[in-house]
């Protein structure tokens, strides 16, 4: 009898340890579930879904204003940036008679010079359209051509954005979009489409069509040829209900999330209906109220576990 008591002893101390070490196994497991999941809530808000691409800013139409004849520019009443309306004249010219007429009268005086300037009048250059000056770089005395631009002016400027052929099903004439600026990214500039081209080209392999864009407001720091990026609104919903898009589960055709139970002990599944999506929420059609507690995961976690009957919360193993 004094061998068994020791023994009876150490058994009784193996199974005490034992139970207090899967005590504390299972309430690790369970901090470590509670860790790893928090509780949100439904809210109502605002959603669209947009087609983003890049695109460039250019005038409308580019005018180059070119003389009637070769001769020499005398002078230029214009510069880059300048507001100009249609019949302004722009620049003077001579033409080349002229030019070298009056180089030789002011060779015999300043009133043989004068006389001549009055008699052989110089050519005017005039604006055909209301429109703003993006080039004028010619300078006084420079001999042109009739194919030189010495101005050149713009109507307005629009963004000319490149879309992807699988996308321009989704673009509309006067559809609302939204322009940044590669060196203003901070500013967004709303605008619409205009004009919408049937030919297409082709950039890095890829089959692309050209899309215009009129801003609504033109702001100081636009420039022809400035990079922009553009988002073309394709859907927006205004007061629907919302959820971050990774508390959506899937499993086949069926999307669902997971409720947290009255007693907390175990999750529950909701079966959702969803609507459109950005890249960080998504719509809730049915299936949710505002008031309802979803379950939102913090780590990654495997739905293999809901046909085992085991925490759907706990972490997946990776074989």
């Amino acid at each position: 009898m004094q061998i068994k008591k020791p023994m009876t002893i150490v058994f009784i101390i193996g199974i005490v340890m034992i139970g207090v070490w899967g005590w504390m196994f299972l309430k690790g497991r369970s901090s470590s579930n509670l860790e790893n999941q928090r509780i949100i809530h439904p809210y109502y808000g605002s959603i669209q879904t947009v087609i983003t691409t890049t695109a460039t800013v250019l005038p409308k139409n580019r005018l180059e204003i070119k003389p009637p004849v070769n001769g020499r520019v005398e002078k230029v009443l214009v510069q880059e940036g300048d507001m100009v309306k249609t019949g302004q004249i722009l620049a003077w010219m001579s033409s080349t008679d002229r030019a070298a007429l009056l180089d030789a009268a002011r060779g015999e005086g300043q009133a043989e010079y004068k006389k001549w300037q009055d008699v052989y009048k110089p050519i005017p250059l005039l604006a055909p359209i209301d429109g703003q000056v993006i080039v004028a770089t010619t300078q006084p005395g420079q001999t042109v051509t009739t194919t030189d631009a010495v101005v050149v002016l713009s109507d307005h400027l629009i963004v000319r954005a490149q879309v992807d052929e699988t996308d321009i099903g989704n673009i509309k004439l006067n559809q609302d979009a939204v322009v940044s600026l590669d060196a203003y990214p901070d500013t967004k500039i709303k605008a619409t489409v205009d004009h919408i081209y049937y030919e297409s080209t082709t950039v890095n392999n890829v089959t692309i069509y050209n899309v215009d864009l009129l801003p609504q407001q033109v702001p100081a720091f636009f420039r022809s040829g400035m990079n922009a990026n553009v988002d073309f609104i394709v859907q927006r919903k205004n007061h629907v209900l919302l959820l971050p898009v990774s508390a959506i589960n899937k499993r086949g055709d069926q999307s669902f999330v997971w409720l947290s139970s009255s007693d907390k002990s175990r999750p529950v599944m909701q079966e959702v209906q969803t609507g459109i999506s950005d890249d960080k929420k998504i719509e809730i059609v049915s299936g949710l109220k505002e008031d309802e507690d979803v379950l939102i995961n913090t780590k990654k976690f495997s739905l293999n576990n809901i046909r085992t009957g085991s925490n759907p919360f706990m972490p997946s193993r990776h074989r």
